[in-house]
This record gives structure tokens, sequence and C-alpha cells, in this order.
């Protein structure tokens, strides 16, 4: 049984930029993005190396996904009402989060709280 349920983020015009992202992503990538965000959906609240919070921005979390290539997807999502409300999606590439997905996965996150 799913102790959190995961939903996309949704702008004002009904579009959700987290699966429009995974569409982007190769089907193995999408796979491997899938089972992390089912895992954490049954295994919440989930550590690491799956999860963390991001530090200096509380209730923002980031799923943490090792995709093709070697490459390392991230995952921006907050708790909201009961959900996992995924804010943003990106590849990382380099050692630290860039502060403007961050920013973004804030400004998605204060629009759930109107």
């Amino acid at each position: 049984m799913k102790r959190i349920k995961a939903r996309f983020f949704e702008t004002d015009l009904g579009n959700a930029p987290v699966r429009e992202w995974l569409l982007s992503l190769s089907a193995e990538d999408r796979r491997v993005n899938g089972f992390e965000i089912k895992t954490a959906e049954f295994g919440w609240p989930v550590g690491m190396p799956l999860c963390r919070s991001i530090t200096g921005f509380s209730g923002l979390w980031e799923l943490r996904v090792g995709i093709s290539d070697g490459r390392i997807a991230r995952i921006l999502f907050v708790v909201h009402n009961g959900d996992m409300v995924l804010l943003n999606g990106f590849i990382k590439k380099s050692q630290k989060s860039p502060q403007q997905e961050i920013d973004l996965a804030l400004r998605r996150a204060r629009g759930l709280r109107r």
C-alpha cells in the first residue's frame, strides 16, 4: 500500500512540467525514474541514498536517480496535503544542484499554497 501518492505539479494552463520532462527522456531513463518514484511512494519516508531534504529550504526534497551513461537525474518535490508533488526534474551536471532549479521548484511550491 502506498504511504504517499506522487502527483505532478500542474501549471495554471494544465501543463505538467515534470511529466513533460520525463517523456523527453529515453524509455530506460523513464523506467528508472518511475521505479524510484514508486519506491518513494511505498517506502515514505525514505532516506539516503534515494531521498534527502534540500538544506536551507524547509520542506523541499530531492529524489536522487542514477540514469544511463553515468548521469544523475534529480526530481524536486514537496509533501503537500499528504501527496508527493513533483515540482521540477533535471539532469544534474555539477556537484551542487543549480540554484535556478531550486528556485523554480520553490516558485511552483508557493503556487500550491494559494
